[in-house]
């Protein structure tokens, strides 16, 4: 498969791409990343999501090579060589000898098939909880283990994700998406407080709420919670809203997409093109 890497102040072949196996960043997984999705050159949010990674920076005492204007047109330019019409695409910053590495990914993206966004995801609940103060929710760290591990056992029971809690036993978020319940024509999803990473697409449905007048609510929810739910949906930036139709063998609402999902889809999609 085709892809871009920019590293260092160079683009150049994949498997020329090299970094000190004996630098900060590779043995302690001292590194930040985003993960973002260029539809037809345009990336939802672009500036949320080098905002993030650049005030991270600043947290873990990482000295970026370059300002966020350099890092938004090395993006573009990268998403542009490519010449995917739909792109996955990623940035990561890690610690090195002398400051920091820099690298970009650029490579074709295969979107989940729509059938899927119909029937919707299936979700496990993972055996360990998440301690909410072990590290700020909000860096998105390359030491993702704890993640990792979650969704892989997920995968491996034949789920499409892992649900995870916090450790006062309140729903954080999934593995790799943050999670939203719906009932009635009213969404709630967990606080802050609960652990959970305030993602960009996550910041996208608060807007598209405040903009259609839809009452939205963050706060402390359990399982329960989910069960009863009339809908339910996760968001990343790679799959943008996805239904949620089972946790384990117990379904959530019809077990398919709802009327609020579908059209906060149309909306979301709405702003890819």
């Amino acid at each position: 498969m085709k892809k871009i890497i920019f590293l260092n102040g160079k683009f150049i072949p994949a498997d020329e791409a090299r970094v000190s196996v004996l630098a900060p960043g590779f043995l302690n997984g001292l590194g930040l990343f985003e993960t973002m999705r260029a539809y037809q050159g345009k990336i939802v949010y672009l500036d949320a999501h080098l905002k993030r990674i650049t005030l991270s920076s600043r947290l873990l005492r990482l000295r970026s090579l370059y300002s966020l204007k350099e890092l938004r047109n090395l993006i573009r330019q990268a998403v542009k060589s490519g010449g995917f019409d739909d792109a996955y695409v990623r940035l990561t910053i890690t610690k090195s000898f002398s400051g920091t590495d820099t690298l970009l990914i650029v490579k074709e993206h295969v979107p989940l098939s729509a059938n899927i966004y119909l029937q919707g995801f299936s979700l496990c609940l993972h055996e360990l909880a998440r301690n909410p103060v072990f590290l700020p929710a909000q860096v998105k760290t390359t030491s993702r283990i704890f993640f990792e591990l979650a969704y892989q056992q997920a995968r491996e029971k034949g789920f499409d994700e892992a649900l995870i809690l916090d450790d006062q036993g309140y729903i954080s978020e999934a593995s790799r998406s943050n999670i939203f319940l719906i009932r009635g024509s009213e969404i709630f999803t967990p606080g802050l407080d609960c652990g959970c990473l305030d993602g960009i697409t996550r910041r996208v449905i608060f807007d598209l709420a405040a903009k259609f007048k839809i009452a939205m609510y963050t706060g402390k929810l359990v399982i329960q919670d989910l069960l009863d739910a009339d809908e339910a949906f996760l968001t990343n930036s790679l799959i943008g809203v996805m239904p949620l139709a089972r946790l384990e063998r117990k379904k959530i609402g019809d077990a398919r997409c709802g009327k609020l999902t579908k059209f906060l889809q149309v909306k979301y999609s709405s702003l890819l093109s």
